[in-house]
């Protein structure tokens, strides 16, 4: 991206964010646009929170990242973890979690592997209410483990399967995900105050705001596959990291570029038609969303990456927000359109 080119393409993002919130779409949102050269421009608009009282957005503003999660915390573990030779990412999941499926052992779970969660290619449903099963976080992971789980014929994007690496985390570790470390500025919880807030939440009974939306995660107290907090600077901040660790030659990053299927990468989506990418990125981007409004790209052959934090469930996600025509808006204008 040329230096004359920088502030206008975000410019022109930051336009389209900025009329969606006047539209009435979503309350707020960040953007913010990083390259390889530390150049970086990051603006909010809207509001943090609705309800219970009105609070500006601003650019330090903490997010619930959702399932940023997934590939900021998760699979950065999971693939340093196999880079030490930790974790073979072709074995099943039970060369850590021994007691999975224990009473069946010629069940099809106990056969899924590593590799196959990263990249979603497993059998297991795309979410399931596990919240709604109890209120004990260690009883609850021991459903997920001993559940006879409803076989899809199809491998779709699926929760489960980053709960399972959590949980192999956990194993791995010998702490609970909450007590492992976030990574440089990123927290499990954040101050009410200076957080988006999400939905008003009929189970819990009040807006969510610095704890986790998702009920699942927020029912486990720690998961892999949610949970994370941060800011844009927060994101930028990993973003700016996966580029310097691109050109470095890093494994890790390597592995995360690396296609496994149409769709995905190991944890990170990559470029297909209509998605939250755009139209204009390189072959090589990688990205990735989270169903509270946030989304993350790097492109490693242009050196930048964009990251479109809103808070679009708030006060409900029973609305039409338009977030995945914003994310592709965004990212084409990032990426050169006019």
């Amino acid at each position: 991206m040329m230096t004359s080119d920088f502030s206008g393409r975000f410019d022109r993002a930051f336009a389209a964010l900025k009329a969606s919130v006047d539209e009435g779409r979503i309350p707020g949102g960040v953007l913010g646009l990083v390259d390889g050269e530390g150049r970086r421009l990051t603006q909010a608009c809207g509001a943090a929170a609705l309800e219970p009282e009105k609070r500006p957005m601003t650019t330090e503003t903490w997010f619930d990242l959702a399932s940023l999660t997934k590939v900021i915390f998760t699979t950065e573990r999971i693939l340093a973890l196999a880079g030490e030779g930790a974790v073979d990412l072709d074995e099943p999941l039970t060369a850590v979690i021994p007691d999975f499926r224990q009473y069946d052992p010629n069940c099809w779970e106990r056969q899924v592997t590593f590799r196959q969660c990263l990249g979603h290619q497993t059998p297991f449903p795309a979410v399931e209410p596990i919240y709604t099963y109890g209120g004990d976080p260690d009883r609850l992971r021991a459903f997920v483990l001993q559940r006879e789980w409803k076989r899809v014929e199809t491998p779709v994007y699926s929760d489960i399967n980053f709960i399972l690496l959590g949980i192999a985390l956990e194993r791995i570790s010998g702490k609970t995900v909450r007590d492992l470390d976030p990574g440089p500025g990123f927290a499990f919880s954040a101050d009410p105050e200076k957080t988006a807030a999400t939905e008003r939440c009929n189970w819990r009974g009040r807006v969510i705001c610095g704890a986790v939306h998702d009920e699942n995660c927020h029912a486990l107290q720690g998961s892999g596959h949610a949970g994370l907090f941060g800011t844009v600077d927060a994101v930028l901040d990993h973003a700016t990291g996966l580029l310097q660790r691109d050109v470095a030659g890093d494994p890790v990053v390597k592995r995360m570029r690396e296609p496994l299927s149409e769709k995905r990468t190991h944890g990170w989506e990559r470029p297909y038609e209509n998605w939250h990418g755009g139209a204009l990125c390189s072959e090589g981007t990688i990205g990735h969303t989270g169903f509270t409004g946030t989304s993350l790209c790097v492109d490693f052959a242009r050196g930048h990456a964009w990251t479109l934090l809103t808070n679009r469930v708030h006060p409900s996600r029973h609305t039409d927000s338009g977030i995945m025509a914003l994310r592709r808006r965004v990212s084409d204008l990032i990426n050169g359109a006019e």
